[in-house]
């Protein structure tokens, strides 16, 4: 049975190593499980109940196209306004407890492996029922039109409905589970799940346009992040920037599974921010 990791809050002990994982450089950046204490948690205008640890959001040096969020709900708690940002999309993946999606007036329930994602301009709202919180990561990115393809549509699905497409030549050791079809141009951004079973790998060291944030649902590995290997466990989160070089070794005794995110689709931009034009 699959399980996905939830960071439980509070604060490590006084006895506590300080020594961590935690690393960000002009590349990638770690934030290890560890750095998920209460004294970093955020609130949200509009949220009842609710904290949030914001673990990406567009900054020089960092994330260009993307937030992300770990979101906790508490019983009785959530948003009947969840986001004023006009253009945004969302993405949502549930690990923990049970929420009511409610999409253009259809309600869904949400539990561990619901995935949805929200085109922009639908209205939604999200509230927490169940004994625990409802525990999901939330995802936005302003979303990019393209001439002549329409916007995508609302999409509500398990995990466990989805089955993984195994990589060519892996002998199943290394799959993703798409929510897209990649061929589907309405999509600017993937959200996605990969796995590896033990021993699976990346052999060669991927170095592409993508900007990907990467959230460890379950398991260990050592990941090659530009010029570093990196030992990652459930519940650590990894950005890299468009072109860091990246490589994956599976060594751990279970599955390793994490949340991709990746911008895909659309031309390269030549005008604004960080480009040529003017």
């Amino acid at each position: 049975m699959t399980s996905y990791y939830t960071p439980p809050g509070g604060l490590p002990p006084q006895t506590a190593l300080m020594t961590q994982r935690a690393v960000f450089t002009e590349a990638y950046a770690v934030i290890p499980r560890g750095c998920f204490s209460d004294i970093v948690t955020s609130f949200l205008p509009g949220w009842s109940s609710t904290r949030l640890w914001l673990i990406a959001r567009p900054l020089s040096g960092f994330s260009e196209t993307f937030s992300q969020y770990v979101m906790e709900v508490a019983p009785g708690g959530g948003s009947a306004t969840p986001d004023a940002e006009a253009g945004a999309e969302h993405w949502l993946f549930f690990t923990d407890g049970l929420a009511t999606l409610t999409l253009a007036g259809t309600g869904y329930e949400m539990e561990a492996g619901a995935y949805a994602y929200i085109p922009p301009g639908m209205a939604w709202t999200l509230f927490a029922g169940g004994k625990t919180p409802a525990r999901f990561h939330w995802l936005r990115k302003l979303y990019e039109p393209a001439p002549g393809i329409p916007r995508p549509e609302a999409i509500v699905i398990n995990e466990s409905d989805v089955p993984i497409r195994w990589m060519a030549d892996t002998a199943e050791r290394w799959g993703t589970t798409r929510f897209v079809d990649p061929d589907d141009l309405r999509h600017d951004a993937h959200v996605n799940i990969v796995t590896f079973r033990p021993g699976g790998t990346i052999p060669f060291e991927e170095t592409h346009v993508m900007e990907h944030g990467l959230y460890v649902l379950e398991g260990k590995a050592v990941y090659r992040l530009n010029r570093d290997w990196v030992e990652v466990e459930a519940g650590d989160f990894m950005w890299l920037r468009a072109y860091c070089p990246q490589a994956c070794y599976a060594a751990g005794p279970g599955p390793f599974r994490y949340l991709l995110y990746k911008d895909v689709n659309r031309h390269a931009r030549l005008r604004g921010p960080g480009a040529f034009g003017r």
